[in-house]
C-alpha cells in the first residue's frame, strides 16, 4: 500500500532547485545544487490515522497549509541531491504507514509487589523527614 503512495506521490512533488552552502568551491556561487521538494499531503488523501503519524514524523517540515517541504543540499550535484531528497521523503511516507508496535502491559508478581511497595514507604519516610524543623 505505501508502495503505491510514494508512487502517487512522486508524481505530486515540485521541485524546486536553490543556492546550496557547503563544499563546491565557486560552483556553488554558480549553480544552484540544492533541492527542494514541496508534497501537498492533502492531495495524498491519506488515511486520518496515518495522515496523524506523518504531521508527528515530519514536524516543522510539514507546513499549516499541509505542505511536506524537505531540502537537499549534502551533494554537489543536482541529480543526486534530488535522489536524496525522493528517498527521504519516500522513507517518510513509508514510516507513516507502518503501524506502532502495541506495548504489552508488564506484569509483577507478589513479591515485586511487595519490593515496590516497601520501597515508596522508605522514599515516603525520608520525604517527611524534610520537613519545617520545630524546636518545641
Amino acid at each position: 500500500m505505501s508502495e503505491a503512495v510514494v508512487e502517487r506521490a512522486n508524481a505530486l512533488v515540485t521541485e524546486t532547485f536553490i543556492a546550496s552552502a557547503g563544499p563546491g568551491g565557486q560552483n556553488v556561487n554558480k549553480v544552484a545544487t540544492a533541492v527542494q521538494l514541496r508534497l501537498d499531503v492533502y492531495a495524498l488523501r491519506l488515511a486520518p490515522p496515518v495522515f496523524a503519524r506523518l504531521k508527528q514524523l515530519a514536524g516543522s517540515r510539514m507546513t499549516a497549509r499541509g505542505e511536506l517541504v524537505l531540502t537537499a543540499r549534502t551533494f554537489r550535484t543536482q541529480e543526486a541531491n534530488r535522489t536524496d531528497a525522493r528517498e527521504r521523503m519516500a522513507e517518510l511516507l513509508r514510516e507513516a504507514h507502518q503501524l506502532p508496535e502495541k506495548r504489552a502491559k508488564s506484569r509483577l508478581n507478589r513479591v515485586g509487589k511487595t519490593q515496590r511497595l516497601k520501597g515508596k514507604k522508605i522514599r515516603g519516610a525520608v520525604k517527611a523527614g524534610r520537613g519545617k524543623v520545630s524546636f518545641d
